[in-house]
């Protein structure tokens, strides 16, 4: 079984514990996948020890704290509604897999502008990698109800 299929099938048996998907082969729509399963982070390897015990040491933290979520969910809303309307559709065709060129073209700009508009992004959320970037835009769009995403 492959990890994301453990993944899925420990969302849908609706296990409470944070995962960490650690991979060595990703692309951003493996992330959302990863992320919409239930997995608390999606780290690329090599992975560095730090790296791994601050994730498991947060991943931890926020499951003994369940107050935390919806400030964290909140703030996640809060800094994608920073960003541009131009800037959500660029956001949404990175979130699907699409890479920039096609991107450019789907929209009518140039390469550049695409990558202008990735770059604001991240600047604007904080965000250090597609993976944290994937997983700030699912947190926005948590339902509170019990299940993590809608």
């Amino acid at each position: 079984m492959k990890g994301l299929e453990l993944l899925q099938r420990l969302h849908e048996a609706g296990h409470g514990l944070p995962a960490v998907m650690i991979t060595g082969n990703s692309d951003v729509r493996m992330a959302v996948q990863a992320m919409k399963a239930g997995a608390f982070d999606f780290i690329e390897k090599p992975v560095g020890r730090s790296e791994l015990l601050g994730c498991v040491a947060q991943a931890l933290e926020q499951a003994r704290d369940a107050d935390t979520r919806p400030v964290w969910h909140a703030a996640a809303a809060e800094h994608l509604g920073s960003l541009t309307p131009r800037q959500r559709e660029v956001l949404d065709l990175v979130l699907a897999g699409h890479p920039s060129k096609n991107i450019a073209i789907d929209l009518g700009i140039s390469r550049r502008t695409v990558e202008n508009h990735r770059a604001a992004i991240m600047k604007k959320t904080g965000a250090k990698s597609l993976p944290a970037l994937a997983r700030l835009a699912l947190a926005a769009t948590w339902t509170g109800t019990g299940a993590p995403f809608a």
